[in-house]
C-alpha cells in the first residue's frame, strides 16, 4: 500500500506538495500552482494552516524508509 509522505527531492519549503504529487502521480509544478491558486481563492489563511499541518503529520520519505 502506498503512503503519503514528504519529498526530500521535489523539495521548496516542506516537501509537502512533492508529496502530493508522487503520491497521486502528477507533476509538483502543477500541485505547486494548483496549491497557491486555492490559497489565493480562500484568502491565503486556510492553505497556509493545511500546509503547516500537513508538514507537521506527514512524514519525510527518509525517516520512512530507515524505520523498514
Amino acid at each position: 500500500m502506498k503512503r503519503l509522505m514528504r519529498s526530500q527531492k521535489d523539495k521548496m519549503i516542506a516537501g509537502v506538495c512533492g508529496g502530493i504529487a508522487d503520491y497521486f502521480k502528477l507533476d509538483p509544478t502543477l500541485v505547486r500552482i494548483i496549491y497557491v491558486l486555492v490559497s489565493i481563492f480562500s484568502i491565503a489563511f486556510p492553505g497556509i494552516l493545511v500546509y503547516i499541518i500537513l508538514w507537521i503529520i506527514v512524514p519525510e520519505a527518509d525517516q520512512v524508509e530507515s524505520e523498514k
